[in-house]
């Protein structure tokens, strides 16, 4: 098994957190929505696996390319 980060496709605010640790997820199911420019973008799994570890908290900031979750794939 390897670990995978999933990383933020835009810059902007972690609105809601979709998963948690453990949770056994498929390929585009969405882990958490980004809030930017009063538009909801969805993060999405890059491939099935295992949610590890959530890497943010509802409100912060992240920029494009940051990891926000670690995935076993």
């Amino acid at each position: 098994m390897a670990i995978t980060n999933v990383e933020s496709e835009i810059t902007g605010k972690v609105w809601k957190i979709e998963a948690k640790a453990g949770d056994q997820l498929s390929e585009g199911d969405v882990v958490m929505i980004l809030e930017a420019m009063k538009m909801e973008i969805p993060v999405e799994m890059p491939a099935d696996g295992v949610v590890k570890e959530i890497l943010v908290a509802e409100g912060d900031s992240v920029a494009e390319g940051a990891p926000v979750a670690s995935i076993e794939t």
